[in-house]
């Protein structure tokens, strides 16, 4: 059984895995993709097997793929041209033609991220970062003047968020002074910039002050920063965002799920010596 894919927060938080547990299917074959969801209290008891590529996955079918890289080879490596727009379509042909927010997503304690996302799917969007706070900036008429906006604003602030701050943010609360201020200062941000857009701010309509404001609760209570770990056995805690929660002998541990695609899953705890919080020994 190979884990294919996993789902955060925002979108049901699950693993996705693919064939029977040690069959390690390399032949091209579709399979079922079996999701396994990540509830509060849940066992989880697979170790690690051999990783390699995690192949793709198409209308709820696995094929799988042999090649070592991982967690995807090159064949199956998925570039998101969008991601790197930064106003200047980066397509063939823009075909982003519809409502866009621009959003700032906080994650404790004061780590401010700007992004954009289709603005029926903003609040998924932000459950799926695991942000602990966030303000629907600005609503845009497609997603190049979305991108040019944020593009403006990560001159500021930064516009990604590694896994090492948000393992971090797991045992911290956001400084809200440090957040109002921010948003203060981004309110007017598109009026008050002297920046010569390629769009015109008039014919957006766009307003000052924040449209919508957002606080996220993902049910993890923790007192000291988790250890980080790429494990699959433990009791779930939780997950937030791509970050699963575990706790093992004592131990919290975040793992980063993305870290688990491609490896081969066997029935069992892992018998990989693991680095225990002080925690653990009192």
């Amino acid at each position: 059984m190979q884990l294919v894919g996993y789902e955060p927060s925002g979108r049901g938080s699950a693993l996705l895995v693919a064939g029977e547990v040690g069959d390690g299917n390399t032949d091209g074959n579709a399979t079922p993709v079996d999701r396994r969801e990540l509830a509060a209290g849940d066992r989880l008891s697979y170790s690690l097997g051999t990783r390699r590529c995690a192949g793709t996955i198409d209308d709820g079918d696995h094929v799988a793929c042999d090649r070592p890289s991982a967690p995807y080879c090159e064949y199956h490596t998925d570039t998101w041209i969008c991601a790197r727009c930064t106003g200047t379509c980066l397509k063939a042909e823009m075909d982003c033609y519809e409502d866009h927010a621009v959003y700032l997503a906080a994650f404790a304690p004061e780590t401010f991220k700007v992004g954009v996302t289709r603005e029926w799917r903003l609040e998924t969007r932000l459950r799926e970062q695991g942000a602990d706070r966030a303000a629907h900036l600005y609503t845009v008429s497609n997603g190049r003047i979305a991108r040019e906006i944020e593009a403006e604003i990560a001159r500021l602030l930064t516009d990604r968020v590694r896994t090492g701050p948000k393992v971090a943010a797991l045992a911290n609360e956001v400084d809200v002074d440090a957040w109002e201020s921010t948003l203060a200062e981004l309110a007017g941000f598109v009026a008050d910039a002297e920046i010569d857009f390629e769009f015109d701010p008039a014919a957006e309509d766009l307003e000052r002050g924040v449209h919508e404001k957002f606080a996220f609760d993902y049910g993890i209570d923790l007192e000291t920063r988790p250890v980080r770990e790429t494990i699959a056995s433990g009791t779930v805690v939780g997950v937030k965002g791509r970050l699963l929660v575990l706790e093992n002998g004592g131990t919290t541990y975040a793992v980063d799920m993305r870290d688990l695609v491609g490896y081969e899953l066997e029935d069992g705890e892992t018998d990989r010596e693991l680095q225990s919080s002080l925690g653990s020994f009192g």
